[in-house]
């Protein structure tokens, strides 16, 4: 499945079945050893561990209604809620296509003080590297990935990881049946679940008031 500017916010799980994503992986020779597959799918946790409430933002790099979010709420939120201490804020990853998964393999082989900044380059150019008419989507990730660090060796070797793209999809999928998640971006305020995209600062701020 791939998402474009006019698609609907919500995208199906089972549109992007495990045979559409993994099947692009059958030219892949590398699988990541034990210890480093485990530190890349760690969680990714920014804010005060002691906050009383924990945000988890379920999101896809390809997808538009998170790039909104990412780009006119989150710096907001960063600042005001996040680098003050009042939440944590836990990102997971839910991609509905290849694209979209590459992207989020990336990200997370990334040293972890540089797996925020990269998303915010990736939602901020989204419409170039995602939808962009002209070229292919993972040439074009592959060459802001090289501003990041990653080099073009580096970026084939993380694209073609099996083992890794499996434990990606394997952990998108559980998240789905235990969250009953199909669509992006989606919320929980502790245990309270909220599946779309706030709009706004007040009314993000209004939803972790409540959990508190």
């Amino acid at each position: 499945m791939t998402h474009s500017p006019a698609l609907t916010r919500r995208f199906l799980l089972g549109a992007a079945p495990a045979a559409t994503l993994l099947g692009a992986t059958a030219r892949a020779q590398t699988t990541s050893a034990p210890n480093l597959l485990a530190q890349r799918m760690s969680p990714r946790i920014i804010g005060n561990p002691n906050a009383k409430v924990l945000v988890q933002e379920w999101f896809s790099l390809t997808c538009t209604h998170c790039a909104h979010f990412a780009t006119e709420e989150f710096p907001e939120i960063k600042a005001k809620l996040i680098d003050t201490g009042k939440i944590r804020y836990q990102f997971h990853d839910f991609t509905g296509d290849q694209v979209g998964l590459t992207a989020a393999m990336i990200a997370r082989a990334l040293p972890e003080e540089r797996y925020v900044p990269f998303l915010e380059a990736l939602f901020s150019s989204q419409m170039q590297w995602a939808f962009s008419r002209d070229g292919d989507p993972i040439d074009r990730l592959k060459q802001i990935s090289a501003l990041a660090g990653i080099s073009s060796s580096e970026f084939d070797a993380i694209h073609n990881d099996m083992g890794y793209m499996q434990a990606v999809f394997e952990q998108v999928k559980k998240d789905a049946d235990t969250y009953n998640i199909t669509g992006t971006p989606y919320f929980r305020f502790n245990n309270t679940a909220y599946s779309q995209d706030p709009e706004t600062y007040d009314k993000f701020a209004d939803l972790v008031a409540k959990a508190s």
